[in-house]
């Protein structure tokens, strides 16, 4: 072949060609010649083309993305680099098999290859002949088939008419290229220059502004000469549109002012688009006319709305607040506007609904009910603001969607962990660029009514920037006398939340905005109990775990007593998120040995929870030995439920002094401070010499000290463990306590109760300490959960040490020597 002869070449497309093509190579007819003899392989690996058809002798770059397609190129480009190039009959199909593509193609050299960042590959290739395809023989990896050459079928070269097509091509390409100025001038050289007929044809037929079909059509046109023929005709098209554009600029190109050059332009877009059968801006405003009228919105909307219509009309549509003005009128006529679902109000079915999917929560299900009620009564009362509060995994989130199943409600859930921006609540301006509505009324937007159930999620862990505050944004949002008139930055209007049932979710009040938590009704969601655990696991955790695994319920069977096993030997929470887990792992064992073919026990013994979950994890019979001075249980309550944990002291010779360890918090290190100087006051109704406090130090120390300690539960059990260290009294058996003290010896109340009483039973205590302004809380627990457990009320400290302490002095007691006091 030939030396090539490289120009560069933007445009030749005769309206927009495609940008990747940098040069074209002008073939001379001696390299056509030569290219003619070349004999192609009888079997071709098949390139299929997504919306490109490459003809011969024209070069063509493009983008490989598809595993096959770049497999197929590295194959080619060790051999001979020569590939089989194929049109896909339709360009949405993903991975092409032989019935997706054209029969006729092109074969093609590789000329050059580069890869790029993403993986992809970009290949020059270079038409050479036209084939067909007579049979694939794979489609693995790639695309293979059994080809056979068309043969081009050339006029004689005294064929006059045909002669006159091509100058006809070359006359019209050139008078295309003057009339449009976004093709550069030296195209017209690259057409003047370009010696051989065929490829001519060719060149200009592959840049023509067609879709992939059209050109496969030309390609298929074996005749030379009628394939000339129908090219000069669709460039004949072309310079008719081209003439028509040019004709309408020069009926709008007069000196104006701007206002009146806007208002031309739009003219000019206006008759495009309706010369190419479009839809005019006229038609699409008066489209959001017709919608409007159908809103159940009151007058004061609608006027503003007309008003936004009306400024959107007189605006230039290329500009960016063209959109978002557009935006901003669907987002109006999106909004469910006095759009209510009708809610349901047989409240035994509704009570029902929330027994089935959720056990326990019986505050939850009797304020849910309660409202109902009173809905059913007044049909328009203000929806409350509930905030369910409790530690993870108690089902704070998921009873939200119950109650939107009782009530009949569209059901909507935002998160609001982390939120840091006021914007998220309130939206933005318009004025800003991507300017967007807050989530609130995105969500509104979403259920398609005014009167969803709407879940709050994490309301305590909204946090604050140089963004703005949303916990103060969400002031508005919850609170029901002034969310009638919920103002959106981005909606400009007031919206009415009053009948939207907001339920808010937290681990925590103490993060909460306080004037927040004033708008809110807290129900407080406690933990589980053992025995509320297992009623969970079986009613609820098995059978969804079955189901989610393709089990039925002949899979497996657990017996009351395994049930109790894996809570109490797996699980440490005051929810049931890790036991769900767990109930997940023994459906995956029991498929994988339905699927393997191997034998299991459908009765799930003890032994067999060991092999499938591994040894236990916890031991909630954590009561330690009462053989040792100065080692009390104590009842504490954590972000994740109740737990147990232990004060120890001991005495050492010095000054007098305390030395406190493990991680503890001022409020632990003031009551530890306030149980030795009561002691020490009160030494007499102990029966601890005073001169002790002389001669000896005491250290207190709280067990895991990677893990900080706080709050004001350990009071009573700090002053029982110095009293034990201090007269080497034994510690009563399985009793544990919690409370706080003054310097005054008064025992004062605590929180948490329900979640120590959990924590207790699970380490087998048998006797609890409290105060006595703590038997209010001990009411509200279900008899069947204290079971097995005796309360003792106290008001004093003496009264905690009678309780707690025997008056048997444990094993190797400690001499405390006075003699050198």
């Amino acid at each position: 072949m030939a030396q090539e002869k490289i120009i560069s070449l933007d445009s030749l497309s005769l309206q927009d060609i495609n940008a990747n093509v940098d040069f074209i190579p002008l073939f001379s007819p001696e390299d056509e010649e030569a290219m003619s003899k070349e004999e192609i392989p009888s079997e071709l690996s098949i390139l299929p083309l997504r919306n490109m058809v490459l003809f011969p002798g024209v070069v063509l770059p493009i983008t490989a993305g598809r595993d096959k397609s770049i497999k197929l190129i590295n194959d080619a480009l060790a051999g001979d680099k020569t590939i089989g190039v194929v049109a896909q009959i339709n360009e949405s199909v993903e991975v092409p098999t032989g019935n997706d593509i054209h029969r006729f193609g092109t074969v093609a050299k590789i000329l050059k290859t580069l890869k790029l960042p993403d993986g992809n590959i970009t290949v020059i290739l270079q038409g050479q002949k036209s084939f067909a395809i007579d049979a694939i023989l794979q489609e693995e990896p790639y695309l293979k088939a059994a080809t056979k050459e068309v043969a081009e079928i050339k006029p004689l070269e005294n064929d006059l008419e045909f002669n006159a097509i091509i100058e006809t091509i070359k006359e019209t390409a050139q008078e295309i290229i003057r009339e449009n100025p976004n093709i550069p001038s030296e195209a017209a050289f690259a057409i003047k220059n370009i010696e051989s007929n065929s490829f001519l044809v060719n060149f200009v037929a592959s840049n023509l502004n067609l879709d992939a079909t059209e050109k496969q059509t030309l390609l298929e046109m074996n005749n030379l000469k009628d394939r000339a023929l129908e090219t000069l005709r669709r460039m004949n098209i072309e310079l008719q549109k081209l003439n028509l554009k040019n004709d309408i600029q020069t009926k709008v190109r007069v000196d104006l002012d701007q206002q009146q050059k806007e208002y031309f332009l739009h003219q000019q877009i206006k008759t495009i688009q309706e010369e190419l059968g479009g839809v005019s801006h006229e038609q699409e405003f008066e489209e959001l006319r017709k919608k409007a009228q159908l809103k159940k919105w009151d007058k004061k909307i609608q006027e503003h709305f007309d008003k936004e219509l009306g400024k959107m009309q007189r605006m230039n549509p290329q500009v960016a607040e063209f959109s978002i003005q557009r935006n901003y009128l669907e987002l109006l006529l999106e909004l469910p506007w006095n759009e209510f679902t009708k809610d349901k109000f047989d409240l035994k079915n509704a009570k029902k609904i929330l027994d089935k999917e959720h056990y326990g929560l019986e505050d939850v299900k009797r304020r849910v009910i309660e409202h109902m009620a009173v809905l059913k009564l007044r049909n328009d009362m203000k929806s409350p603001i509930l905030c369910l509060y409790g530690p993870p995994g108690v089902g704070k989130t998921s009873i939200g969607k119950s109650i939107a199943t009782a009530l009949g409600r569209e059901y909507v859930r935002i998160s609001l962990g982390g939120l840091r921006d006021e914007a998220e609540i309130r939206g933005h301006r318009k004025t800003y660029i991507g300017a967007m509505p807050g989530r609130i009324i995105q969500s509104i937007k979403k259920a398609k009514t005014s009167n969803p159930v709407f879940v709050l999620d994490e309301i305590d862990k909204l946090t604050s920037s140089h963004q703005g505050d949303p916990s103060s944004a969400m002031l508005e949002v919850l609170d029901p006398e002034q969310n009638k008139e919920f103002y959106d930055n981005f909606l400009e209007l007031g919206y009415d939340l009053s009948k939207v049932m907001f339920i808010a979710t937290s681990n925590s009040l103490n993060t909460i905005q306080p004037a927040l938590l004033d708008r809110m009704e807290v129900i407080e969601m406690n933990g589980y109990t053992i025995e509320e655990k297992i009623e969970i696991l079986r009613q609820h955790l098995l059978p969804k775990q079955l189901k989610e695994h393709g089990l039925d319920a002949k899979s497996v069977a657990l017996s009351k007593k395994v049930m109790e096993f894996i809570v109490t030997k797996y699980t440490r929470e005051s929810g049931v998120r890790n036991l769900d887990k767990q109930m997940a792992t023994i459906a995956r064992y029991i498929a994988k040995s339905i699927v393997l073919e191997e034998d299991y026990n459908e009765k799930l013994t003890e032994e067999d929870i060991v092999t499938i979950l591994g040894a236990p994890k916890y031991d909630y019979d954590k009561y330690e030995t009462n053989e040792v001075a100065g080692v009390v249980t104590g009842l504490a309550w954590t972000r994740v439920g109740g737990d147990i944990l232990f004060i120890e002291s001991i005495l050492s010779e010095g000054k007098g002094t305390l030395t406190m360890t493990g991680n503890l918090g001022n409020v632990m290190k003031e009551s530890a401070t306030i149980a030795l100087e009561y002691i020490k006051s009160n030494s007499d109704l102990f029966g601890i010499d005073v001169k002790l406090f002389d001669k000896y130090k005491i250290h207190v120390h709280v067990p895991e000290g990677a893990t900080p300690k706080d709050g004001p539960s350990a009071g009573i059990a700090m002053l029982t463990s110095m009293v034990s260290s201090f007269t080497q009294r034994k510690i009563k058996k399985n009793v544990a306590m919690t409370g706080e003290i003054t310097l005054r010896g008064k025992v004062l109340p605590v929180g948490g109760i329900k979640e120590k009483i959990l924590a207790a039973k699970r380490a087998n205590i048998k006797e609890i300490i409290l105060c006595k302004e703590n038997k209010r809380d001990i009411d509200q627990i279900k008899p069947e959960y204290l079971t097995g457990l005796t309360f003792h009320y106290v008001d004093k400290m003496t009264e905690v040490i009678d309780l707690a302490l025997t008056n048997q002095k444990v094993k190797n007691a400690k001499q405390l020597n006075l003699t050198q006091a």
